[in-house]
């Protein structure tokens, strides 16, 4: 009986519990980290450091045991050369990663969701990863004519990496589908004079939906598109919806900027928060998410609008909600949910290569149609267009558009001359009139 409470206690105590399990290990690379999910039987405690010469990081997980052997990199992977394990003499199971680069690792345990269990999450973040490159300074004598830029759009591809979305019956998988048709979005805008475009996600990997808003902000995104595909439980629901961010997603936005704007870098319409006191830095913000969310709705209806000619919707307006991903206060942002990857008949046409194209398109159209009427100042598409006729003078087109002659000369390269011809085409910056 003694020997039975003892093992009860030791039961009870949890000293001869079964070892964690590490049941997989699943690897992405992005751009500036790569991310290693460990799936587990359990959470576990672990410890991680790194050691150098060569470059390694440790993973120490107490009590633990590995049923099958570890995934190897691959070949082509610029961080990771190899991983290596062993069992310690204390029961621990030690995770060796030999590296190509210094890395800075970062940890942390998920919870079981409907897809997987328990997970440790590894981050290995690449040293300097998050520097934005700066445009060199040119110095000179003569006054340079400003250039006019591009149109910037960041089209941002949905989940990724062990995030996969939605499923389909069939097996389609949201984030493959939403990278299809942001690839062929990102390519059609390329061929659109005065815009560029910036794809937020490129590859099978996961971003962090607040990374995928500074990737937008170092670009200077004028316009944030997410590309999604959405899922209900009645397989019979279908159609394309669009949404903007919501008042009380800004509100709450709001809240968390004016918290941090002593440690933010982030610029609020141009003007820093930093050096603000709570009322005037509450009425900036409020100005500028006001302004935003207007931009947003605006340029959503027009999305709406060509996606409409796609196909069935399934909102006919758009929709507004707290989307983490449309938090920004300066970046006009929409997610475009292309149709129901749950129903059948969505499901099919989100696999065509064919339709995907269509829905680049039908964005594109949207978004085209937006910059028409709202295209940023500077901008190329801001810049209106004047076909000289027989007497048209430089003073007097100046005049009618509300700019300055020198202005139109260095917009134009035109000499001091003025000289005209007829036919001849004239871009016009933004002036009083725009």
């Amino acid at each position: 009986m003694r020997f039975v409470g003892v093992i009860l206690l030791l039961l009870a105590t949890g000293v001869v519990a079964a070892p964690v399990q590490v049941q997989n290990l699943r690897m992405w690379q992005a751009p500036d980290e790569t991310r290693l999910v460990f799936d587990v039987s359990r959470p576990v405690q672990h410890n991680v450091f790194t050691l150098s010469s060569p470059a390694r990081v440790v993973i120490d997980l107490s009590h633990a045991s590995l049923p099958k052997a570890l995934s190897q990199p691959k070949p082509d992977d610029d961080v990771l050369a190899e991983i290596r394990s062993a069992v310690r003499p204390n029961g621990d199971l030690r995770v060796v990663l030999d590296l190509k680069r210094p890395v800075r690792p970062k940890s942390f345990l998920l919870r079981p969701n409907r897809q997987y269990g328990h997970r440790l999450v590894l981050d290995l973040l690449k040293e300097n990863a998050s520097a934005v490159r700066q445009e060199p300074v040119r110095h000179g004598t003569a006054y340079a004519a400003p250039r006019l830029r591009d149109v910037v759009i960041a089209v941002d591809p949905g989940h990724g990496g062990e995030d996969p979305g939605a499923t389909g019956a069939r097996g389609a998988k949201e984030k493959h589908v939403v990278l299809a048709i942001a690839r062929e979005l990102e390519r059609l805008i390329k061929r659109e004079p005065g815009m560029r475009p910036v794809l937020v996600r490129k590859g099978d990997y996961y971003l962090r939906l607040r990374k995928r808003i500074e990737i937008a902000r170092a670009h200077k995104a004028d316009l944030f598109v997410s590309i999604h595909a959405d899922a209900f439980r009645d397989p019979k629901v279908r159609g394309a919806s669009v949404y903007a961010l919501s008042q009380n997603g800004a509100s709450s936005e709001a809240a968390r900027w004016l918290a941090e704007r002593e440690n933010s870098a982030d610029l609020i319409g141009g003007v820093s928060l930093d050096d603000k006191d709570d009322l005037l830095a509450s009425v900036l913000l409020d100005l500028s998410q006001t302004a935003t969310i207007e931009a947003s709705v605006e340029a959503g209806d027009q999305v709406l609008r060509g996606l409409k000619k796609v196909g069935r919707v399934h909102k006919r307006h758009i929709q507004q909600a707290g989307f983490v991903v449309l938090k920004s206060p300066d970046i006009p942002s929409i997610l475009v949910e292309t149709a129901f990857i749950s129903n059948p008949t969505d499901e099919k046409r989100l696999r065509s290569a064919r339709h995907q194209r269509k829905m680049a398109r039908a964005i594109l159209e949207g978004i085209r149609s937006y910059f028409q009427s709202y295209a940023p100042p500077g901008t190329l598409l801001a810049a209106r267009e004047h076909v000289i006729t027989r007497g048209d003078t430089l003073s007097e087109i100046a005049s009618h558009y509300g700019v300055s002659m020198n202005t139109l000369r260095i917009t134009n390269d035109l000499s001091d001359s003025d000289r005209l011809k007829v036919g001849q085409t004239l871009r016009i910056p933004p002036g009083r009139g725009s």
